[in-house]
């Protein structure tokens, strides 16, 4: 970040925090009358019961609802044209997005198709994507049930064009959350590994967000909070997932990792994830991260010494002298959540996926690239994958 830095803020989004505020859904000024809410092809939000709960409330509320239940994990372009076209069908004037990251971000690009023609790619930037101007957006409603992407902080949609093999993040003013709801209640579920995959996440938003070259002071305040959070309270919602306190600051720390992403940027490990998981939608974005990240942040340890000292410190409360402190750090953290070991291969990825792999992170999420803190190289680039491969 430079001496002298000029910044803005924009966080458009009302933003409600805490155990059981869920239940404010049905009291607050919703921005219309009938939603669409979006929820993955999975069981859980019918099984614990989340679905029902968000209905209700929102019935209270006077609000009827149609629900698209057919989100993946990496949510692909053909739902989202299918959902778009269901909320016109049935007049839907608003969209909630319930469930992790990738229902909320869905429901971001439904809201976006649903006020505009054509397809979703002729608006995204990168790859294959024309690029076009958005002007209209139905309102959109976020209410996360893991810890992990911040979307309900951030205007940022990742959306793959599965024939293109493209996964690309788009957004826009328009396509910041109305209203985001954090109920750590809801998050009480997860599993232990999906719990510690979807914290890295959070915490990698916070820590690429520190090191790029826009971060800003506000960012700053951000991440570093995320960040403590995360290394102390990480690992106990992993091993105890009842634990509504740890629950309650992971959460709350994936939450500010996502305003992060509205004051400062990934860089280009996101890319370099984004197009792994395009090639193997199976890989949870969250654990190609977990892969990458020692290679990566080594890649960058002499380009950001101090600020590596800085997160090394608020993770391990003791003073740092060198940049090493904050990846010996990062290992411990994965160690006690129980994520060190995690295998590329076991996805699918081979060795002889790695150019390709490097053309299109460069190719669909190039602009990423510009954010890091020194030009990475090619060479740079195969040799964390090299080394992050197992």
């Amino acid at each position: 970040m430079k001496a002298n830095p000029v910044f803005s803020l924009y966080i458009p989004t009302k933003l409600i925090f805490g155990c059981g505020e869920i239940n404010k859904l049905s009291s607050e000024k919703l921005p219309g009358k009938k939603a669409l809410v979006v929820i993955s092809a999975g069981t859980s939000m019918r099984k614990y019961g989340y679905l029902q709960k968000v209905l209700a409330q929102l019935r209270l509320n006077h609000v009827e609802t149609v629900v698209y239940d057919k989100i993946l994990p990496n949510p692909i372009k053909e739902h989202v044209m299918e959902a778009a076209a269901i909320c016109r069908e049935e007049r839907c004037d608003f969209v909630v997005g319930l469930g992790g990251g990738s229902s909320i971000d869905s429901a971001k690009s439904i809201a976006v198709m649903a006020c505009n023609d054509g397809d979703y790619w002729d608006y995204v930037s990168g790859g294959t994507g024309k690029g076009r101007p958005i002007s209209k957006a139905l309102p959109i409603i976020a209410i996360p049930t893991t810890a992990g992407t911040g979307t309900e902080m951030d205007p940022w949609t990742v959306i793959t064009h599965e024939t293109a093999q493209e996964k690309i993040g788009f957004g826009c003013p328009l396509t910041y959350p109305t209203l985001s709801i954090v109920d750590p209640e809801l998050m009480v579920s997860i599993p232990p590994e999906l719990t510690a995959i979807q914290g890295f996440d959070a915490f990698f938003h916070a820590a690429e967000g520190f090191i790029a070259n826009c971060a800003t002071p506000i960012s700053d305040l951000y991440a570093l909070e995320a960040i403590r959070l995360l290394y102390k309270y990480l690992p106990v919602a992993v091993a105890d997932g009842q634990n509504l306190k740890a629950r309650a600051k992971v959460a709350w720390a994936s939450t500010l990792a996502g305003m992060v992403e509205s004051t400062s940027s990934c860089t280009s490990e996101h890319s370099l994830e984004h197009a792994m998981s395009a090639y193997y939608p199976q890989l949870p974005h969250g654990a190609g991260l977990i892969a990458l990240s020692e290679a990566y942040f080594e890649t960058f340890r002499h380009d950001c010494t101090k600020r590596y000292m800085k997160m090394a410190e608020v993770m391990t409360e003791k003073k740092s002298n060198r940049a090493s402190d904050f990846i010996d750090a990062l290992v411990t953290m994965q160690k006690e959540c129980k994520v060190k070991d995690l295998k590329l291969s076991e996805y699918g990825i081979r060795p002889n996926d790695f150019p390709r792999i490097l053309q299109n992170a460069r190719d669909t999420m190039g602009g990423l690239f510009t954010l890091d803190p020194h030009p990475i190289t090619d060479d740079e680039i195969l040799n964390i994958l090299e080394k992050s491969y197992r």
